[in-house]
């Protein structure tokens, strides 16, 4: 607490220390009336309100605004405890409330025009005393309303209906914009409320957009004219960078105009002077533009921040300014549990972007959701690249009597409008996994794309799953696959992990074997504009129940609470901790992989991770680095996230993790160079060490990386003859003279072609009448269960964690005839048991595991005696919740039995199972072989042969299915 208290200050003052980096403080002409504070207030479930009148009488109760019921302590008070989908509100509403607040209008506010803001709401319903002004369904960006001809100076009530029910159409309401998944579908209105008076002629708007060419900000001024015929009038505008050490303050300008009664739209180019400042991720410089509009009645003035910069696109890749970038991007799907609605402020903002940034993030989407104006504000600060999506998730048609449409349009010009300027909004598109009419897409976005031509544009986000590849007419194409799969080769995807229900295996990593060659090249040949890699990752990581407690908000985590019975209950919470660092060590492994896989693709426009943070809702995914709080979850730090996920990262290319000692390890080093320059001379140097830090082998070599380039830099031919017994080495990359490195495991054993077994020991496929009969003598049985024999007793190997949650996929598939994914969570076990004496491994998953746990089937040890834990346990999932055993041990009788649920002679071509193989046969030849547990013969009879109880798991649908 103290550091994060200590981190906000420096926050805080940072800001104040950049805002105040202007020549002159901006003097508005406008006089506002702060809304914030008690507003009376009234539930309308009934939905009688209007009819009723109440706008004319006083509200009996109060709440405080900003702010929604939940904050308020306000709604039906919610009594199931038992919810698993998401986290849980104390008080739910959907419906009708209604907000009044006494106002007294000064007599200086006559002769003005006079507007209510609403920063963000539900659709509204506004009157003054007894008079309706009017209505607005806007619910991404600012509601504004003109109360001019009832607001006389003197006492008025304002009365505000806020609507969460039906007041959208129902395609609205899987967005995160609205859905109980993860902001919740609050009620209430939260940041700025307001009341504003300006002069009768004023500035609607003002749109910047930089001319980099021309060295102009190119500025268009919606103004509106009180008068009744043509009037000449003035528009002065001033710029100067402010939160730069380098001043720059381009001249001001005035300029002569001609003002028609009613709209005007003025379009002025400004020119930015010598030594203009871009902006850019490396430095994000910022402008405040101000336009002062002078007339022969009035003044009026408006200020805007603007970044000057040009983010563009060539061929497949993006550019800043002319230099390619690389988007390391994150998704954003508004989970912040202690509000359950966005932050409105620019600090938390500033902080979300700053943890981001330290684990390499400098881009964000927003899945079917648009943030506030703060988050834009942060973002131009710390340089992060951003899409804003509009509230859809869904099919899209033709005929449309909903009014879906027009809503999408309306809440697309808004927000297009609204957050325009900021120079951190450079992509847009119309929503997540979008279906239906592509005709209905492509005008959407022709009618879009005037009001703000230099920003990039996609119809969405992994529209139709990627099956019906790029689309003409897209800018950028974001994506899981660039066209159908017609095998099992996986060249159209560019991402490596899926359900089970969309690819085979679930993708690269689970279905082929480990290596650091492969890219998505095939997949980005097929496409002439930049392709981003659509939610990638996705790796389950075990509840941490240790962080219920942090849940102190609105949201509580009552599904937390019944994972954690479910674990009491399966007689394994000691296990709890455990589970979590097991699983979170496999899944920051996966997502290394997946990433290096896209920063490894020459020409590859980036990815958006699903996510780095966890995702408490439809049915609860954590699949995050961080929790839903953005904070570490201790499985791997910024700094070692960071050397995978970089503007520079060192990339080892190599055919398989595992050799052996005849074997000449044949590898090169690569370099993706996605900084602002060139790497001019860069020294790359690579050593090979291992477990005792003693340095195997060496090289280095000079040479330019180019900027915007995957570059090859070192070549590594080494015998492997000198290393005799089993290691796990580590191979170090490093550019001197910078903090970019990078490292890789690399196992080692001898080739053990011809294992001997120990004279003795019985070997078995099943606990028949032999097995039974030498136990009974006391000896020692080795025993690979039949898989086809056993499957019921059994689940299915999977060497990833489960791709975001069982109870989700297990349904879809199961509906589309697919195979349904295994569920586990990878392996847990103790390094130091002497079966491992020669086969080195981790508690956790790695490489060496793949071919071992792919040909495995995990035996189902709920009969177990109590409290028994398998030699190597495989973690399930938190629906099904088994007590899973890939290598586990009892004394039975006067005999010793182990048991391999890995079918290691199906796997004997790869070096890594013929080493677990001999593992194996040496801890049964020791006197080390002492299982602790016993177990009588009607035990393992029942083991093996009781099937175990089937769960009922709840299933949960997804709407792009």
């Amino acid at each position: 607490m103290k550091v994060k208290t200590f981190f906000s200050l420096v926050l805080i003052s940072g800001l104040i220390f950049n805002f105040s980096c202007t020549n002159t403080e901006f003097q508005s002409a406008r006089e506002t009336m702060n809304l914030s504070g008690t507003w009376q207030f009234a539930l309308d479930s009934s939905q009688a309100g209007i009819q009723q009148k109440w706008f004319e009488n006083s509200l009996t109760e109060t709440v405080k605004l900003p702010g929604t019921l939940d904050e308020n302590n306000k709604g039906i008070l919610n009594t199931n405890r038992e919810e698993t989908m998401r986290l849980s509100r104390e008080r739910t509403y959907e419906g009708r409330a209604w907000y009044q607040k006494e106002i007294d209008i000064d007599e200086s506010w006559s002769g003005k025009e006079i507007f209510l803001t609403l920063e963000r709401t539900k659709p509204t319903k506004v009157w003054v005393d007894k008079q309706f002004i009017g209505e607005n369904s806007t619910i991404l960006s600012p509601q504004k309303y003109n109360l001019t001809d009832a607001l006389t100076p003197g006492k008025h009530r304002l009365t505000i209906l806020v609507d969460n029910g039906n007041s959208v159409p129902g395609g609205i309401k899987g967005s995160h914009a609205w859905t109980e998944h993860t902001q919740t579908n609050w009620n209430g209105i939260i940041g700025e409320i307001k009341l504003e008076a300006t002069a009768k002629d004023y500035i609607e708007s003002l749109k910047v957009v930089p001319d980099i060419k021309q060295n102009e900000a190119v500025t268009t001024l919606s103004i509106f004219y009180s008068g009744e015929a043509e009037q000449q009038g003035k528009v002065e505008l001033s710029a100067s960078a402010w939160n730069t050490s380098e001043e720059h303050n381009p001249k001001n300008k005035t300029y002569e105009i001609t003002l028609n009664p009613g709209q005007n739209r003025i379009v002025l180019k400004y020119p930015m002077g010598e030594k203009v400042k871009l902006w850019s991720e490396f430095h994000p410089a910022l402008y405040k533009l101000t336009a002062e509009l002078i007339t022969g009645q009035s003044t009026d003035n408006l200020q805007t921040d603007f970044g000057f910069r040009e983010f563009s696109t060539s061929g497949t890749q993006f550019t800043i300014n002319g230099i390619t970038t690389f988007l390391r991007g994150d998704h954003n799907a508004c989970v912040f549990p202690l509000t359950a609605h966005p932050p409105m402020n620019v600090e938390h903002w500033q902080e979300l972007f700053q943890t981001a940034k330290s684990y390499g993030i400098n881009h964000y989407r927003y899945h079917s959701w648009t943030p506030p104006k703060a988050a834009f504000i942060a973002a131009d600060m710390e340089g992060i690249y951003m899409q804003p999506e509009t509230p859809f998730w869904g099919s899209l048609k033709d005929d449309d009597p909903s009014g879906l449409n027009e809503f999408l349009l309306n809440e697309g010009e808004n927000i297009l409008k609204e957050y325009g300027n900021h120079a951190s909004f450079v992509m847009f598109a119309l929503g997540n996994e979008l279906s239906g009419s592509f005709g209905q897409m492509q005008k959407m976005v022709e009618q879009l794309r005037p009001l703000a031509p230099e920003k990039l544009f996609a119809y969405g986000s992994n529209n139709y799953l990627g099956t019906r590849g790029q689309a003409e007419g897209e800018d950028f194409f974001v994506t899981c696959r660039v066209g159908p799969d017609t095998d099992n080769s996986y060249s159209t995807h560019v991402r490596a992990s899926f359900s089970f229900a969309d690819a085979w295996e679930g993708g690269y990593l689970n279905g082929t074997y480990p290596s650091t060659d492969r890219n998505y090249a095939k997949a980005i040949s097929k496409c002439s504009v930049p392709v981003v890699g659509h939610e990638i990752a996705q790796f389950q990581v075990y509840p941490n129940f240790d962080k219920i407690e942090k849940y102190t908000g609105v949201l509580k985590p009552w599904n937390l609470e019944v994972f954690q019975r479910r674990l009491e209950t399966a007689g394994m919470a000691d296990q709890a901790d455990d589970f979590f660092n097991a699983s979170g060590k496999l899944s920051a492994l996966c997502y290394r992989a997946d990433i290096e896989m896209a920063l490894r693709t020459p020409g590859f426009g980036g990815f958006q991770l699903l996510d780095l943070q966890d995702f408490p809702g439809q049915g609860t995914a954590l699949v995050g680095m961080l929790d839903a709080f953005m904070d570490s979850k201790g499985l791997i730090s910024p700094e070692e996230f960071s050397q995978f996920n970089n503007h520079v990262v060192p990339l080892l290319i190599m055919e398989k993790y595992c050799w052996t000692n005849p074997e000449t390890f044949d590898a090169s080093i690569k370099v993706a160079n996605y900084a602002a320059n060139d790497l001019q001379n860069q020294e790359v140097s690579w050593l090979l060490k291992n477990d005792n830090e003693k340095i195997v082998a060496s090289g280095s070599q000079k040479s330019t990386i180019p900027q915007g380039k995957l570059a090859e830099t070192n070549t590594i031919q080494l015998s492997l003859s000198d290393i005799e017994s089993p290691q796990k080495l580590m191979l170090e990359i490093t550019l001197p003279g910078t903090d970019y490195k990078n490292s890789y495991p690399v196992w080692v054993y001898p080739e053990n072609n011809n294992i001997e077994i120990p004279a003795g020991l019985l070997i078995a496929d099943s606990p028949d009448a032999k097995v039974v009969q030498k136990l009974k003598e006391g000896g020692k049985v080795l025993l690979f269960p039949d898989h086809e024999k056993f499957e019921e007793f059994s689940v299915g190997g999977l060497f990833t964690t489960d791709f975001w949650n069982y109870k989700m996929f297990k349904g879809i598939s199961e509906n589309m005839n697919k195979p349904v994914s295994p569920g586990t969570m990878g392996i847990l076990t103790n390094p130091e048991h002497p079966l491992f004496n020669s086969f080195p491994t981790e508690f956790h998953s790695n490489w060496q595991w793949w071919p071992i746990v792919k040909k495995s089937r995990p035996f189902i040890l709920d009969l177990a005696p109590e409290g028994y834990k398998p030699l190597v346990q495989v973690i399930d999932n938190i629906e099904r919740n088994h007590k899973l055993g890939l290598i586990f041990e009892f004394n039975v009788g006067n005999g010793k039995l182990l048991v391999c649920m890995s079918d290691l002679k199906a796997a004997q071509e790869k070096p890594e199972a013929r080493q677990l193989y001999r593992s194996i046969l040496e801890y049964l030849d020791s006197d080390n072989f002492q299982p602790s547990t016993e177990i009588s013969f009607e035990g393992l009879n029942t083991l093996f042969s009781t099937k175990p109880t089937e769960k009922n798991i709840q299933t949960i649908g997804n709407i792009s299915y």
